[in-house]
């Protein structure tokens, strides 16, 4: 991680389920969440795909917008995520050569 590169993050289910986060490494930790790493909101309510994030300079900027969001009613980040994405569409799509669902796929028609 260089110094610079802080993020605040919107992860959700399918259903719509949110999570609001910071990560100093989007891409790690998206992955982490996708991939069910750690046990916790995210995995039990299969909050995968990244539907809005916003880069920072600074960890306490970082932070305190992650606060600031949290604090918000569930309309206001549902109209903050769909301002930019209104299709809901995971932004991480294209970041990985395999998606968790892509990988349990193949693996099945290995197995048959």
């Amino acid at each position: 991680m260089h110094e610079g590169s802080y993020f605040t993050t919107i992860m959700a289910s399918r259903s719509h389920t949110l999570y609001i986060g910071v990560s100093g490494d989007l891409h790690k930790r998206v992955f982490q969440h996708k991939w069910k790493e750690h046990d916790g909101f995210t995995a039990r309510y299969n909050c995968d795909r990244l539907v809005w994030f916003e880069g920072h300079h600074d960890v306490q900027r970082a932070i305190a917008r992650e606060k600031e969001l949290k604090g918000w009613r569930r309309s206001k980040k549902i109209a903050l995520i769909e301002s930019s994405n209104p299709g809901w569409i995971d932004l991480s799509r294209d970041w990985y050569e395999y998606e968790p669902a892509d990988y349990r796929r193949a693996l099945g028609r290995m197995e048959s």
